[in-house]
């Protein structure tokens, strides 16, 4: 069976692991002849470029850090070269930002996102570069090494041994992730359908727009007919903001029917639809209406957003580096984690509210308060403090006759 699944036969599926060539797209079709959407006409539907434009940003923008942990204190590893790569120059061309959201649009359409790893002597990773999901090629082999093809850009094909593969796989069985836009084919289909079908309403000429009607003609010959018909149309053609009508003639303007609001009313699904493929909500996507479900406000929607969505691509991107960048000596000494602060910050009221219960109760100092808000520090703000009232009950009357003690102290001096 393993012999007959490597040359690609047998019944397989996206979620079945299998040796040879791996699958992303589904093997049987939801709707039969629906035709495939590529990429390219896929990102022309306003829903998908926003939806992948939110998550892939989102990730993007938030800063990659590179921690020490020595004795229970972590700090920034700003002297190792895993800083110098992950959190300011990937490699000679890209910027951090630019190359996260190449590696999220891979992952979000193809469910697939790939980077070569340029690596020295000593195993250390100096450089990651970016390839399209669409040019590499997972090959399991019956001996249990994994091989990717990537099908360059003069046509040849180069072998990359998985050691030196960053492979981000997004919802997966297991060796490749699935391809969101191969399974969401009749979505796009629809969504491509009533664009076109959008468009061919409100063109010019499209849809009759109103009518002329002349009170007591009624024997008209077919050429006078058509004289009039080609005397509006001329008029259409040229744009003319004031129509000059025949005599005694009379214009009604037709408004939508109830199919073109139906159709109106299915694109506005469309948009939820391809959110939910997505994971993003409609608040997210300009769509106003039905954004908010069971009261919820658009900050929760958004803050659910962030914990429900963005978070997992967040934890699957830091175990992807761990396991696959690092080397076994990097991952015993450092760690890589997006800085999510600045998505999860509350409200500066909230934040305020935050951090007085925290100094009170000696949790955090003043100063380390500030550094939250980029203040600076002042003299003694680095003592943790603690409310007196907290004491255990035992200690009340000792702690009072202490503060008199300090306070007739105070007096006699």
């Amino acid at each position: 069976m393993g012999i007959l699944q490597y040359f690609g036969f047998g019944r397989s599926t996206a979620l079945r692991n299998r040796y040879g060539r791996q699958l992303d797209a589904p093997s049987e079709p939801l709707v039969l002849d629906t035709p495939a959407v590529g990429i390219d006409a896929a990102l022309q539907i306003s829903a998908v470029w926003r939806a992948v434009e939110i998550r892939a940003k989102t990730v993007a923008s938030m800063p990659l850090m590179v921690y020490t942990n020595q004795n229970g204190i972590r700090a920034d590893a700003r002297t190792d070269p895993l800083w110098d790569l992950l959190h300011e120059t990937p490699n000679a061309r890209q910027t951090p930002f630019e190359f996260w959201l190449a590696m999220m649009v891979n992952y979000l359409l193809r469910g697939n996102a790939y980077a070569e790893i340029h690596r020295g002597i000593n195993g250390i990773a100096y450089a990651i570069t970016p390839l399209s999901a669409d040019d590499v090629q997972l090959e399991t082999k019956i001996g249990g090494n994994d091989i990717y093809h990537y099908s360059q850009s003069d046509g040849s094909t180069r072998e990359i041994n998985a050691a030196d593969i960053l492979h981000l796989k997004e919802m997966s069985g297991g060796l490749t992730g699935i391809s969101r836009s191969a399974f969401m084919r009749n979505t796009l289909a629809e969504a491509r359908h009533t664009q076109s079908a959008a468009t061919s309403l409100f063109a010019e000429g499209g849809r009759t727009t109103g009518l002329v009607g002349m009170a007591g003609v009624n024997n008209l010959k077919t050429e006078q007919w058509d004289t009039i018909q080609n005397r509006m149309d001329d008029l259409k053609s040229r744009k003319r903001t004031i129509a000059v009508l025949p005599f005694d003639a009379k214009f009604t303007p037709i408004n939508l029917t109830p199919q073109d609001i139906e159709l109106l009313t299915t694109r506005q699904f469309t948009v939820q639809e391809i959110g939910r493929w997505f994971g993003v909500p409609a608040v997210l996507m300009n769509q106003t209406e039905g954004t908010t479900t069971l009261g919820s406000s658009a900050s929760e929607i958004i803050d659910s957003f962030h914990k429900i969505t963005i978070r997992p691509d967040v934890i699957n991107i830091e175990q992807a580096l761990r396991k696959r960048l690092m080397t076994i000596t990097q991952r015993r000494a450092l760690t890589a984690e997006f800085n999510m602060d600045a998505l999860l910050r509350a409200s500066l009221k909230d934040r305020i509210e935050i951090y007085a219960k925290a100094s009170q109760n000696g949790i955090y100092n003043r100063n380390e308060c500030r550094q939250y808000e980029n203040l600076p520090p002042f003299a003694g703000g680095e003592i943790h403090t603690a409310q007196s009232n907290l004491l255990p009950i035992n200690k009340l009357g000792t702690q009072a006759a202490s503060v008199s003690q300090s306070a007739l102290t105070d007096l006699a001096q």
